[in-house]
């Protein structure tokens, strides 16, 4: 049985991620402001309900609730000295439902940013922030997740210490960096710099792209330029927001469609990406209609930017 990314990418051609827990958890009463990580321990069923929910969806990867699990994040919160229990509780939250679904499914351990600047932009240094992220991939692994997944970093000096601190695991780890509508991320790297700064990590990451971002059209043209510059046998990662975010009283909202995901998701996979899901805003229902076109969809050639833009919207 498929155990690991590429014996999944040679049985089916794809690897699908999961959506989004963040915007499962605010569907069953997570306000603005709340420490999602906490939630492992004060309510495991509803993690266990998103988790589900995505694997009913037919996710053949779902991600730890432990995105803000360092304990630079928690310590905001006077919660640092949880930071271990948080980050094993979610991932044996999460080997619960892989252990009830009936099918093999991988888990990945969510580590994303610290919120804070490296120096000499901020006062975090890389050595502090490789500890954290140490200390959190000790707890990941400890709970049993699969691979250990970094994802929405912006600083490859902030990327990097994630994955010194993964690789200290022995646990085969992944990074997703996002860019904004310029293909940039947030301190200016490109997808070209992004990969070329993953692979001068010793082990490299097993797989590498691009998670949240702008919107999926923006998705369609960083996927592009990594795939001008990966190597054959690279496995490419593709986790687009679901739509515009949108900013209300109650945090964000995305306008993307089931339809919309499904689009966006055949369009990534046509291209050259090999794990696809979806970011903020992706429910199991917008999970399942990418899983069904995946799935029902033959492989094509990418269509020109044009009809790309009128599918997908502006960048």
């Amino acid at each position: 049985m498929p155990r690991t990314f590429q014996q999944i990418i040679e049985d089916k051609g794809y690897v699908l991620a999961d959506g989004a827990m963040g915007t499962g958890l605010m569907a069953l009463g997570m306000k603005r402001g709340d420490v999602a990580e906490r939630w492992n321990i004060d309510h495991p069923d509803r993690i266990a309900s998103v988790h589900d929910g995505f694997i009913d969806a037919g996710a053949d990867l779902i991600l730890t609730n432990s995105f803000g699990g360092t304990y630079i994040i928690l310590e905001r919160h006077e919660l640092g000295d949880q930071a271990e229990a948080y980050n094993e509780a979610a991932a044996k939250q999460a080997r619960q439902s892989v252990e009830r679904a009936g099918r093999p499914v991988l888990i990945g351990g969510s580590m994303g940013p610290t919120g804070q600047l490296i120096k000499p932009l901020g006062k975090l240094t890389i050595e502090e922030a490789e500890e954290a992220f140490t200390a959190q991939a000790a707890a990941l692994a400890e709970g049993g997740v699969d691979y250990l997944w970094i994802e929405t970093m912006s600083s490859v000096d902030e990327m990097t210490a994630a994955m010194k601190g993964a690789a200290k695991t022995g646990i085969p780890f992944v990074a997703t960096m996002s860019f904004d509508a310029k293909g940039r991320t947030m301190m200016g790297t490109t997808p070209e710099a992004a990969l070329e700064a993953a692979q001068t990590v010793d082990p490299k990451p097993v797989a590498f792209g691009a998670n949240c971002g702008a919107n999926p059209r923006q998705m369609i043209d960083v996927i592009l330029e990594f795939k001008k510059v990966v190597a054959e046998d690279d496995i490419i990662i593709a986790k687009g927001n679901c739509g515009k975010p949108q900013l209300g009283e109650n945090g964000f909202s995305y306008d993307g469609t089931p339809d919309v995901m499904a689009d966006y998701a055949c369009l990534v996979r046509d291209i050259g990406a090999h794990i696809i899901g979806g970011c903020c805003g992706t429910s199991a229902d917008h999970l399942r209609a990418i899983g069904e076109a995946l799935a029902s969809r033959p492989k094509v050639p990418v269509p020109d930017p044009a009809r790309v833009t009128e599918m997908l919207g502006e960048a």
